[in-house]
């Protein structure tokens, strides 16, 4: 499968998904950190790719989204940014309700599935 393809996939079957340097339990960078500790803050699942575990998303998702850092959150297929978005979101109360309503909308449907 091509890297774009992966991307697609990954963001398509996870409606929050947070890329990201280590993992939300252990970052590998500051800004990873400040941007999971804030998901995490929202209290709902979240996916997570580990970018430096996957060097050809790391190398190729920056073109796609536009975006050249890391971390870069989407939600429902949208780019909502990087650490400094989020973190400013968080602290406006605006992260909050944009994660739990999304984590409501898909958990509905998983019930609606069954």
């Amino acid at each position: 499968m091509e890297t774009i393809d992966k991307i697609k996939q990954q963001i398509e079957e996870n409606p929050i998904i947070l890329y990201m340097k280590g993992s939300p339990k252990l970052p590998n960078c500051g800004f990873s950190s400040q941007a999971s500790q804030a998901l995490m803050a929202c209290g709902e699942q979240f996916a997570y790719v580990d970018v430096l575990l996957n060097p050809d998303i790391r190398a190729e998702l920056p073109h796609y989204a536009n975006w050249p850092t890391f971390p870069q959150l989407w939600v429902e297929g949208e780019l909502i940014g990087g650490c400094d978005i989020i973190i400013e979101m968080f602290q406006k109360g605006e992260l909050q309700p944009l994660i739990a309503e999304t984590a409501a909308k898909y958990k509905k449907d998983e019930a609606a599935a069954e």
